[in-house]
């Protein structure tokens, strides 16, 4: 890749056409990948402008000097399931295991601002994540470890505020200096509107929520990150790399100009931006998205956005490994996928890492599977051997073509929204969504048609299978988690309570920072939900459009 080297001519190809199982190669991408790649291919490269050195501008390489030499990724294992008690033993079972960062997922009616007593959350608590209607959860939820001492992930979006808020009121309970706390709130609600679908307030609003979280936090906890701008579940829904890249990056372009306009200092809240990515099982294509996306969010932040902090052109990110590529059938082969998509991510410069576990096609995963998972990212760390030497693919000249070419095609993508109006005027006309549903059509149809092979479902099947022990909730932890919502509202004081939801509702009709609020009404016993319903008498519901 250096300037330096003498690029040669392909050697002469046999006019003969090799005999292939299927069509053509691609990528999922569709990018054609070709039998040999050489110095040819990188032609026009060069070494200074293209890759650097990690640690410095453009990023390609990595965003620290030393990588995982100076520090292994954070191994994090998302976990949250039934009532606080619940997930609070999961935790200290993963960290007994050597987890080194939490990551909690939170049930259905949580992420959409409803209370676990509401009529339209029967059925789901505790389901899909831990159920958190107040402070106690919240203190439940942590008991016995320190907030101080461990890096926190919450995959949150349209409640980011109320479920910071609550983290925050428990570490002051608890005594703990409230500036040492570190983690990650995901907070990113514009790819709910695109892929996913936990959204509450129209974007406008949500955007505001979004930039006073931004502020307040800047402020009040210097070491979180604010937002985890995120790829990972539009490429769930049946996005592509080259879609993954440049619809997240446009989300991120959107959320530092919402930022912007709300008058905040672009280096003092850009280099708490962080990025949650997907890795795929198409290896070498998940290692150039990575670098791809790093050096195009460094060129977007230092020539777009004028930033003067190189910490502002660092695209930090997660990673998870694909839960869409989980088989019901022989799950087993999920170890083998998510060991292959693991080490993609590592081979691509992640910060953190999320592996999941074999049997999350079926249900939650047991205590055993999610060992498993974890101990797939201790292998990669100290037995691979993949950690020892920053970025050890560079130069490839197949994976720096491959590089070149995502982040060419994905920034086609962004100059096409930038003449939309920007990523919210693409949301809103349902481009970005028609897109993703295009890309996800597509591939079951090759699925269907066996042009894509899915080992155990469309091929290599076997006639009877054995049944995997799965995680069951316990249907009496729902009215359990009821009875304790209803107990807490009993005791509370309500003239406190009801002073503090009114601050929340005047706030959001003000341009005050709801933050502070928010705050105060958790403190005051305030649920998820009462928070959630103060603001939604201001700014009302989103409603979805449709995509035909």
């Amino acid at each position: 890749m250096s300037d330096h080297v003498k690029t040669a001519e392909p050697p002469a190809q046999s006019s003969k056409k090799p005999k292939q199982d299927l069509a053509d190669p691609e990528t999922s991408s569709h990018i054609p990948v070709r039998p040999l790649y050489t110095p040819a291919d990188l032609a026009d490269a060069s070494f200074e402008r293209d890759l650097g050195y990690p640690g410095e501008f453009p990023f390609t390489r990595g965003v620290q000097a030393t990588m995982y030499r100076g520090r292994l990724w954070t191994m994090r294992q998302y976990a949250g399931m039934g009532d606080a008690e619940e997930s609070n033993k999961r935790y200290k079972y993963l960290l007994a295991n050597g987890t080194t960062g939490l990551s909690v997922a939170f049930d259905l009616p949580t992420q959409i601002g409803l209370d676990s007593d509401n009529p339209l959350a029967t059925g789901e608590v505790g389901k899909v994540g831990v159920a958190i209607d107040s402070i106690e959860d919240m203190q439940r939820l942590f008991d016995g470890i320190d907030l101080t001492a461990i890096s926190t992930s919450m995959t949150i979006n349209a409640t980011a505020s109320i479920l910071l808020a609550l983290y925050v009121a428990v570490a002051r309970r608890q005594g703990m200096e409230v500036r040492k706390l570190s983690g990650t709130v995901q907070n990113d609600v514009l790819k709910e509107y695109i892929a996913r679908g936990t959204y509450i307030y129209p974007p406008q609003q949500a955007m505001r929520i979004i930039t006073d979280l931004f502020a307040w936090t800047n402020e009040n906890v210097p070491d979180w990150n604010t937002i985890s701008i995120s790829g990972y579940h539009m490429r769930e829904a049946g996005s592509t790399a080259v879609q993954e890249v440049a619809f997240t990056l446009g989300d991120g372009i959107a959320y530092v100009e919402a930022a912007i306009r709300a008058g905040l200092d672009i280096d003092k809240f850009a280099p708490r931006l962080s990025f949650f990515f997907n890795a795929h099982s198409n290896f070498l294509e998940e290692v150039a998205k990575f670098r791809a996306a790093r050096r195009m969010w460094a060129k977007i932040m230092r020539d777009h956005f004028h930033a003067k902090n190189p910490k502002s052109w660092m695209l930090r990110f997660h990673t998870q490994t694909a839960g869409s590529t989980l088989t019901a059938q022989q799950p087993e082969n999920n170890i083998v996928r998510t060991a292959i998509q693991a080490m993609a991510a590592v081979m691509g410069g992640t910060q953190s890492l999320h592996t999941n576990s074999f049997d999350e096609a079926l249900a939650l995963p047991t205590e055993q599977s999610a060992r498993i998972a974890l101990r797939t990212q201790q292998i990669i760390a100290y037995e691979s051997g993949a950690p020892q030497t920053v970025d050890p693919l560079a130069g490839s000249y197949y994976v720096e073509a491959l590089t070149n070419e995502i982040e060419k095609r994905a920034d086609a993508y962004l100059e096409k929204i930038a003449a939309m109006g920007g990523m919210l005027k693409a949301i809103e006309r349902g481009y970005v969504q028609q897109e993703i549903q295009n890309a996800a059509y597509e591939y079951q149809q090759a699925v269907d048609r066996e042009q894509a092979i899915v080992v155990g479902v469309n091929r290599f099947q076997i006639g009877e299978e054995k049944a995997v022990p799965i995680q069951r909730i316990d249907p009496a932890l729902e009215p359990r988690q009821v009875e304790r919502l209803r107990a807490l509202r009993a005791k509370r004081n309500p003239e406190t309570w009801r002073a503090a939801i009114q601050a929340v509702e005047d706030t959001a009709r003000s341009a005050e920072n709801l933050m502070p609020r928010i705050l105060a009404a958790v403190e005051a016993n305030a649920t998820v939900g009462e928070i959630s319903d103060a603001m939604r008498k201001v700014y009302g519901e989103y409603r979805e459009a449709v995509v035909i």
